[in-house]
């Protein structure tokens, strides 16, 4: 799905099954439209998004792209688009503000932050897909994991996790997504738990910081995005799919 990104709306709480115009287009959801199986299903109401302002309401807008014709290094490892580079192309897409490198800070737990527009950021590649959150209320982290064989880590996390078994996929994402929204690093992330899983936000015992997760491309329900957020926050969804990479600096994978 090619093309210029459009706002799709509903009304509150009544799906929207207009295609997108120009075969791309704006899917957004909240967490609570997130259904059993843990896919976000359709179009919720939500006011399109604008430059975020003093008087806004706090949301959190997640924008998944899928990359084709990424190019490959000398050992055939993908190399992806620049983390940097893509939360400012989120930025331009969401908000339709243009900025640089230099309008982008990260604090002392390395949490992205656009000071200009008062939101904060995170970002995550896996496969050919990235995901960026912009928050315009709390800290933000983002995570996309596929399903693969790993024993041993799914051993260790569930250990770390205090479960009587390994740990899931889904586990491994939302772990990653708290980390990278919270003080708590992969060191000192002993003793944080995760509620069991289902759809929406749910609550961790670290004070105040939540976590979701769900399935979100229908053609890869191995792909598991995360959300944790210093408070729940709606959630709207962007999806794109350029045909062409655009000519932005990349990094390994």
């Amino acid at each position: 799905m090619g093309g210029p990104m459009v706002p799709v709306t509903g009304p509150a709480h009544e799906p929207d099954r207009r295609p997108p115009a120009g075969g791309g287009g704006l899917r957004t959801a909240r967490w609570g439209a997130v259904d059993e199986a843990g896919r976000a299903e359709g179009a919720l109401g939500a006011t399109a998004p604008g430059t975020p302002d003093a008087h806004r309401p706090a949301v959190i807008d997640c924008l998944v792209t899928r990359h084709h014709g990424l190019p490959r290094d000398r050992m055939g490892h993908r190399l992806n688009t620049s983390g940097r580079s893509l939360v400012l192309d989120a930025v331009t897409t969401v908000y339709g503000v243009g900025l640089t490198a230099a309008d982008l800070t990260r604090d002392a737990h390395k949490r992205w932050s656009v000071p200009a527009l008062g939101a904060a950021a995170s970002v995550a590649h896996c496969d050919d897909f990235s995901a960026v959150a912009l928050s315009t209320g709390p800290h933000v982290g983002i995570d996309l994991q596929d399903e693969r064989h790993r024993p041993a880590a799914m051993r260790w996390l569930g250990e770390v996790l205090g479960r009587g078994e390994p740990a899931a996929i889904r586990d491994f994402a939302e772990c990653e997504a708290l980390i990278k929204a919270s003080h708590v690093t992969k060191e000192t992330f002993a003793g944080v738990r995760l509620p069991a899983w289902r759809p929406g936000w749910r609550p961790t015992n670290l004070p105040s910081y939540h976590v979701c997760s769900a399935t979100l491309v229908p053609d890869r329900p191995d792909l598991h995005l995360a959300l944790a957020a210093g408070e729940p926050a709606p959630v709207r969804w962007w999806r794109q799919s350029p045909r062409r990479q655009a000519a932005l600096p990349l990094e390994p994978a």
